[in-house]
């Protein structure tokens, strides 16, 4: 039973771009490694900007400054 955890920045990801990519990623595991999508486990967490550090710094500066 595959388990896959996506972590995002909560950042307008709408509904259905959420089921496109649990349907997506199931469909690729389905594929590649022969999985059943029926026992394949997708999770989406979403993180606050604040609480996602990249180089040092949160992505919340990181966005203010323009990268």
């Amino acid at each position: 039973m595959p388990f896959v955890n996506i972590k995002i920045t909560n950042e307008g990801v709408t509904p259905e771009k959420k089921a496109d990519l649990i349907k997506g990623v199931t469909k690729l595991l389905c594929d590649l490694l022969g999985k059943n999508p029926q026992t394949t486990v997708v999770v989406i967490e979403e993180v606050e900007t604040d609480n996602w550090g990249i180089g040092g710094e949160t992505v919340t500066a990181r966005r203010k400054r323009g990268q």
